[in-house]
């Protein structure tokens, strides 16, 4: 086994303002996913100055939206890659979550990825990024 850690940077981002973010670790890429075709939360009056971290936009997406298949999808996906990142020894993997305004559905879905891996890949650094929410970020 390597000792090299596996470093995954999430980002959620807005299309509209920032773009999908820039890979700075020198892989040139990695995952990006679009939540836009998920209802989104913040058409509705009550959520509009709530975030994806907000419980209120959670219970909605969950409850009311196809969010739980949307990233039931992506934790498949994104778990082939680190499992054969880790056997390989690689040291970057790059995961964005965009939607309209940054705020409620891809921050939510980098919330929820972020904590999908830290439970299941205790040995991977997860570093999250609120490109359009910095408040968010620890």
């Amino acid at each position: 086994m390597m000792s090299n850690t596996l470093k995954v940077e999430i980002h959620s981002f807005s299309y509209k303002k920032g773009g999908i973010p820039k890979d700075n670790s020198g892989n040139g890429g990695g995952f990006v996913f679009d939540c836009r075709g998920i209802l989104n939360p913040g058409r509705i009056e009550e959520y509009k100055i709530q975030t994806g971290n907000d419980v209120a936009v959670q219970d909605y997406l969950e409850e009311k939206t196809q969010m739980p298949d949307f990233l039931k999808a992506i934790k498949s996906i994104v778990s082939i890659n680190i499992e054969d990142y880790l056997a390989r020894g690689f040291e970057n993997l790059q995961i964005n979550f965009g939607c309209t305004g940054g705020q409620h559905r891809s921050v939510y879905s980098a919330i929820k990825i972020a904590e999908f891996i830290k439970e299941k890949y205790p040995e991977v650094e997860v570093v999250i990024n609120h490109d359009e929410q910095p408040q968010l970020n620890k």
